[in-house]
């Protein structure tokens, strides 16, 4: 029996992509599909590595990081090298992740801060319209 086989149609709307990006995926050197004519025939081999490509953007990867870790699964005689390579990789991009929240919650804290001085000048002013009390009514 042989090995099932997928076609760009069939990845697209299994993985919710455009077949535009899988074509891109493999450009980049990420899937190997074979041909028949023209059409692309994709093994489980590229439909995994379709599946690890998309995890990895998911966490944010770059396409040639995510492309080092899957051509070390080929390549490694054994998953240690993979995995510690990966734990380097995660530990990097959580670290950038950390420090992005850091400065957005910097950011929310600031804006906080103008609002109440925005609705603290409205307040001292006369409310939303911006009249002052003290302002006197034409007659």
């Amino acid at each position: 029996m042989s090995e099932p086989t997928f076609t760009i149609t069939e990845l697209a709307r299994e993985f919710d992509i455009t077949p535009r990006a899988i074509r891109h995926y493999e450009e980049q050197g990420l899937l190997f599909p074979e041909r028949e004519g023209q059409q692309r025939v994709y093994s489980k081999r590229d439909r995994t590595r379709l599946r690890l490509t998309l995890r990895g953007k998911r966490l944010g990867l770059a396409l040639t990081e995510i492309k080092d870790l899957i051509d070390m699964y080929d390549t490694a005689p054994d998953y240690s090298t993979q995995l510690v390579k990966l734990i380097g990789v995660l530990a990097e991009r959580k670290a950038a992740l950390e420090q992005q929240r850091e400065d957005i919650e910097a950011v929310l804290a600031e804006i906080e801060t103008f609002e109440r001085q925005c609705r603290d000048i409205l307040a001292d002013e006369g409310g939303p319209s911006g009249r002052s009390r003290s302002r006197r009514k034409r007659t």
